[in-house]
């Protein structure tokens, strides 16, 4: 048993469970083993991240878990359901009212004002408009980009898009957050700015976040770090004192 499975073996079930996953390729008559045998825990309302070099399968787990991906083997089990037992629809269902997302690269709509991308997911959800302006006003107040609301991305700094995309994600109220190198292309200064943020997603919203990232500060910061290495995890250590 691991020393994250051992600190929270009588806690609550995880929000994340992944069991014997494997994600083989088949290019050129050779089989890739992107994701080999990796079985981990991801447990509700803490940070976590999973780290390793370029390469080394991160991407494609966060993929597989987000079920924008399907495993060759194994079972992955998000928010108590089975993906391997879901249809495209009830993944998409998941995807849009359960879960957040966070990029690398914004991911943000560039004729669209700030206001504007923050409500896309709440559009394609069907919200009532009231509702849907409300919890748009809530979440660029919340990231402190209120007065920012009516610019575009071009228009906003680095840190100002992924304040964007972070209420974004904010706004559809997720139980899960999956973020891709949410600091990776900012300055360190900025990016300190962004983790704060997400560490508050964390301990004001009771948000579960899975970080995959290179960035030094965000392995400090989290509460578990998974490591993989050429498809596998390789190692898994969780701070002494973890947040409940």
């Amino acid at each position: 048993m691991s020393q994250a499975e051992e600190h929270f073996s009588t806690s609550a079930e995880p929000a994340i469970s992944l069991r014997h996953v494997h994600r083989i390729y088949h290019l050129a008559g050779e089989d890739i083993h992107a994701v080999n045998d990796v079985t981990l825990d991801v447990w509700p309302r803490h940070m976590t991240a999973i780290i390793g070099r370029s390469g080394s399968g991160k991407t494609t787990l966060l993929n597989l878990i987000a079920g924008l991906d399907t495993p060759t083997e194994g079972t992955i089990h998000v928010l108590g359901r089975d993906l391997g037992q879901m249809s495209e629809r009830e993944k998409l269902d998941l995807r849009l009212h359960k879960l957040g997302f966070i990029f690398q690269t914004f991911g943000l709509i560039p004729l669209l004002t700030a206001r504007e991308n923050v409500g896309v997911p709440l559009r394609m959800r069907g919200l009532d408009p009231a509702e849907r302006e409300a919890r748009v006003d809530e979440a660029l107040a919340w990231v402190g980009l209120s007065d920012r609301a009516h610019h575009r991305p071009y228009e906003l700094s680095g840190g100002e898009q992924q304040r964007v995309a972070i209420a974004r994600a904010l706004a559809g109220e997720p139980a899960l957050v999956l973020a891709d190198e949410p600091t990776g292309q900012l300055d360190t200064r900025t990016g300190r700015r962004i983790l704060d943020l997400l560490r508050r997603l964390v301990e004001e919203r009771g948000v579960t976040l899975l970080i995959v990232t290179h960035d030094p500060q965000v392995m400090a910061e989290a509460d578990i770090v998974h490591e993989m290495g050429d498809g596998h995890l390789v190692d898994s250590r969780v701070k002494t004192q973890v947040p409940a």
